[in-house]
């Protein structure tokens, strides 16, 4: 199925260097087809510095939201932005999915309001994949909702297995739920009531899980609110940055650590490459009516194509669709069919 993946191409740190070298090499690599949206001349430049004249189409765009903007910028003030008019894109059937570096923020709230969110998902959540000694792990949410509900977790959880069964090709991926204990009375008012909910959910629920189990084979998924989940996810980066740090620090101390770091060189190569969040381009924004990767601000060439393939392949698989109907089944079982978030096409702003 050839698809087109919307790419803002001037949100991130490094844009538009980085967006147009990973969808060169997005198309080269996989025939990934990207719609490059931004500055027309500053983006046709860079594709002839690399030889890929015509390779990509171009869109226009006048005006760029940056990490200094409120979320709502794209909204009510730059709808020319590249953020904007790359979502119109996704929204009115030019493009499949959408990947943004840019403010992570302004990414959620457009993809929204602008293209839409799925009927019945209360509140779209941020999905991040962990790397562990043996098959990765989903973390959700990490910093789309501070504040949640029991039914806002419940509805992560289903996100999240359907998710997690099309990456890691598991039919009932285990999910656990983040407490400050493995009991059921464990945690606070909302996770004790989330424990009882997820039981009797029909998901693969093993119950709670503690921060020492996020890298361990414990589960496939584990849920919690925006605000947890975010302190862990900036929590990880730092000891991924200082230890990093270290090792460097430690291996120009001298003649002979030098040469341990040569022969070590292999073993450490591919530990990076396990931690290195590029390998997985970036997050996930799970409840959206199109498929929506965030990628981190810093990113370079190589997570930005990684998000573009990812984008492609969750649209093709068409995990939107399957969260759709999960979720329209575990309403219909709750006897709730009114939520407080827009529906598909629903709630929009204009173009």
């Amino acid at each position: 199925m050839d698809l087109v993946i919307a790419l803002d191409a001037m949100g991130g740190d490094n844009a538009p260097l980085a967006e147009v070298v990973g969808a060169v090499e997005a198309k080269r690599r996989w025939g990934v087809r990207t719609l490059l949206v931004g500055d027309e001349k500053q983006l046709k430049k860079e594709l002839s510095r690399l030889k890929a004249d015509g390779e990509l189409p171009v869109l226009h765009a006048d005006e760029v939201v940056t990490m200094e903007d409120s979320a709502m910028s794209p909204i009510r003030r730059k709808r020319r932005s590249s953020l904007r008019l790359a979502a119109e894109a996704v929204r009115e059937g030019e493009a499949a999915a959408l990947v943004s570096a840019g403010n992570t923020g302004a990414v959620m709230a457009t993809a929204k309001l602008v293209v839409g969110g799925i009927e019945g998902v209360e509140r779209p959540a941020l999905a991040i994949w962990l790397s562990r000694e043996t098959s990765p792990a989903l973390l959700l949410d990490v910093g789309a909702n501070s504040d949640c509900k029991p039914l806002h977790l419940e509805q992560f959880a289903v996100m999240g297995s359907v998710y997690a069964s099309q990456v890691l090709a598991k039919k009932q991926p285990r999910i656990a739920l983040m407490s400050i204990g493995t009991e059921e009375e464990k945690g606070n008012d909302l996770t004790r009531e989330v424990f009882r909910v997820l039981q009797k959910s029909g998901l693969n629920f093993i119950g709670n899980a503690e921060g020492h189990d996020l890298f361990r084979d414990t589960a496939d998924v584990y849920v919690t609110d925006g605000f947890t989940g975010n302190m862990v996810l900036k929590a990880g980066e730092s000891i991924y940055e200082f230890i990093g740090d270290i090792l460097k620090k430690e291996f120009r101390s001298s003649i002979r650590t030098k040469i341990g770091y040569l022969l070590s060189k292999p073993v450490l190569e591919s530990v990076k490459r396990k931690l290195d969040y590029a390998e997985y381009g970036g997050a996930f924004l799970l409840g959206v009516d199109a498929v929506t990767i965030i990628c981190h601000g810093r990113s370079k060439p190589k997570a930005i194509m990684n998000a573009l393939r990812m984008a492609r392949d969750l649209a093709v698989a068409g995990v939107n669709e399957k969260i759709a109907q999960e979720i329209k089944t575990v309403m219909k079982e709750n006897g709730n069919g009114k939520t407080e978030g827009s529906n598909s096409r629903n709630g929009k702003v204009p173009s």
